[in-house]
């Protein structure tokens, strides 16, 4: 790969009229993504567009409002006061004149037909007066009975008029027709004790209201009810507005006019602004959907976005054209490179262009292989040496020296191996024993070991020294009994001269090693050595005196005693060792249930025949 790489900084360096010149460098190539490029520039120059043309509504929607509202404001304060001072002149009349209520509130019915009732009331709320519109009451079939019972019903309310409190509020829902009640003190300065009342038709209230365009605009009171609205059956219904967080800002705000962005309850976004009348505590709102608002630019930016598409559609047929050139070649390098992955080394490229492509194209092919006679090296040298090893020195990982390690140790051997080779030829002794070691080594292999070595007939074999192994020694007698199972299968068409019954003998021990790299400057081999592996190898011939065919150690026993059931054979004395060690039988797994019980049942599986008991103590 570096030589590839080294080729490239040349190619791409190279500017002279040679023939190792690029005809098509990949650098004009680059060009064509140049012209994307500017293409996604002003597609963002389109957004950017559309972001402030938004930005630029939302204001201007903003100033819309804070005018509605200032015009609406103006209006509705001028005829609340227009209201008031019509009932507070009438009011005095009839209170300093000895004429009756009706004769004098007959006028004023008269030239504003708007009126529904006028009256005035003691602290105690005992009538002064109390006038009815008679042409209300014709008009839309009530009663004066009807009216004057609605006031007796809300008398409760209308006393916080004799605070000096304006009152103003919807009592819409008492009636068929949109109507709103005024309560004020008759002198704010001197008689708080009398309060006048007025029901008043909302009619060019609400024409007030009736604005076109996305903007909707209402009046609510100071606890929160409408007053009045664009649709006459909100007004009717007398609804309360405080959920809207709009009219709940108002209300709280310390001045008189606001504005705030806020989401109601269906998650659609409003802008909406407000404004006190400072009287009654009454306000105006206006709102507008943004969705509304916004429409028109969510229009152009679909349009924009469309004309957009429609020129990187053009961009990207003549970047194809020019691409296809530049694509297929690097198509036919990822194809390569899978093939590779697989295994397959061997691969036929051409390079079909003269730029860096091609180049890369041909360094590929050698890399290729080089990559094949490596492999075919590897599998060479896997077959003298061991396949991990041969793996972690390819790879460059297998350091020079050793290393403690605590790892479990295997040995196996074939019992009575030279009376059976005597009787063979040379060559049907190793065809058998290829045919042997191959079922062993699988065994060893499938639980994660490593075969170490192979002397004679003998197979010693290692879990956790060469690579890291969590459960080694319980992967050791897993392989030890899959071994029994295997030479049990390998011994059912075996019985004769030239195909006797193979038997063998497995020592298992636990312990720290000593592993690595072990020879001289000549030859080495990575291995391991140590007193542990010793006593491996010790134990293994000890299935000769115990009539047994696999023996682990007391500390191979403690690692493996919740997963199989073993027979303990004593304390055995070995050569080198000072005390004598404890040995054990392994019957097999715990989760078996044919697994032999004793050692009877174990000695008739695998066929050892009981003559005599030595070694043990």
């Amino acid at each position: 790969m570096k030589t590839i790489l080294i080729k490239l900084r040349d190619f791409f360096g190279n500017q002279s009229n040679t023939p190792g010149e690029f005809q098509f460098p990949i650098r004009y190539k680059l060009l064509l993504i140049t012209s994307i490029v500017l293409l996604i520039s002003m597609s963002g120059v389109i957004f950017l567009a559309s972001y402030f043309f938004r930005k630029d509504s939302e204001v201007r929607v903003k100033e819309n409002n804070i005018k509605i509202n200032e015009i609406l404001s103006l209006k509705v304060k001028s005829d609340l006061h227009s209201i008031k001072q019509d009932v507070h002149i009438t009011a005095s009349a009839v209170l300093r004149s000895t004429q009756s209520a009706n004769s004098i509130a007959k006028e004023l019915f008269e030239e504003d037909q708007n009126f529904v009732f006028i009256g005035a009331f003691d602290s105690s709320f005992n009538p002064k007066f109390e006038v009815v519109n008679d042409q209300f009451l014709e008009k839309y079939d009530y009663q004066k009975t009807e009216v004057k019972s609605i006031i007796k019903n809300i008398q409760p309310k209308l006393r916080k008029s004799f605070s000096g409190t304006t009152l103003i509020w919807n009592i819409s829902p008492f009636f068929r027709n949109p109507i709103l009640c005024i309560s004020f003190p008759l002198s704010e300065t001197k008689d708080t004790h009398t309060i006048l009342v007025t029901l008043v038709k909302l009619d060019s209230l609400l024409d007030a209201f009736q604005t076109s365009g996305p903007v909707e605009t209402f009046l609510v009171s100071e606890d929160g009810s409408v007053l009045a609205h664009p649709d006459a059956k909100v007004v009717l219904s007398g609804i309360n507005l405080n959920d809207l967080p709009i009219v709940d800002r108002m209300k709280k705000s310390t001045v008189d006019n606001g504005q705030f962005r806020y989401e109601n309850k269906d998650g659609e976004s409003y802008l909406a602004s407000f404004k006190k009348l400072g009287f009654g505590g009454v306000g105006v709102i206006s709102q507008v959907r943004e969705s509304k608002i916004f429409e028109e630019v969510n229009n152009i930016q679909k349009r924009n976005v469309y004309l957009l598409i429609v020129s990187l559609s053009l961009s990207f047929i003549v970047v194809y054209i020019f691409a296809k050139s530049l694509s297929t070649p690097i198509l036919k390098l990822v194809d390569a490179s899978e093939e590779i992955r697989r295994g397959n080394y061997h691969i036929t490229l051409h390079a079909t262009t003269h730029d860096e492509i091609g180049t890369l194209t041909k360094s590929f092919v050698s890399m290729g292989r080089g990559l094949e006679e490596r492999e075919k090296l590897k599998d060479s040298f896997g077959r003298f040496v061991n396949q991990d090893i041969a793996e972690l020195a390819a790879k460059g990982k297998l350091s020079i020296g050793g290393k403690k390690k605590y790892c479990t140790i295997f040995f196996s051997d074939i019992r009575s191996f030279t009376a059976i080779s005597e009787k063979l030829q040379p060559e049907e002794v190793v065809e058998f024993l290829n045919q042997y070691m191959t079922e062993m080594v699988k065994c060893v292999q499938e639980t994660g070991g490593t075969v170490d070595k192979f002397i004679g007939d003998a197979i010693m074999a290692t879990w956790g020294a060469l690579r890291d192994h969590k459960d080694h020694a319980i992967a050791s007698v897993e392989a030890a009994l899959r071994m029994r199972d295997k030479l049990i299968e390998f011994n059912q068409n075996r019985g004769s001269a030239k195909k006797p019954i193979i038997k063998i003998g497995c020592g298992i021990n636990t312990g720290y090693v000593i592993a690595g790299q072990i020879g001289s400057s000549d030859k080495m081999e990575y291995t391991v050595i140590g007193d542990s592996v010793n006593l491996a190898s010790r134990v293994e011939s000890f299935n000769k005196e115990t009539h047994t065919d696999i023996l682990i150690t007391e500390s191979t026993y403690h690692e493996v005693k919740s997963e199989f059931n073993v027979v303990s054979m004593g304390e055995i004395e070995f050569k080198g060792k000072s005390k004598a060690q404890k040995v054990y039988a392994v019957l097999g797994k715990k989760s078996d249930v044919n697994a032999p019980k004793n050692l009877v049942e174990l000695q008739k599986l695998v066929g050892i025949e009981v003559t005599s008991k030595k070694g043990i103590k």
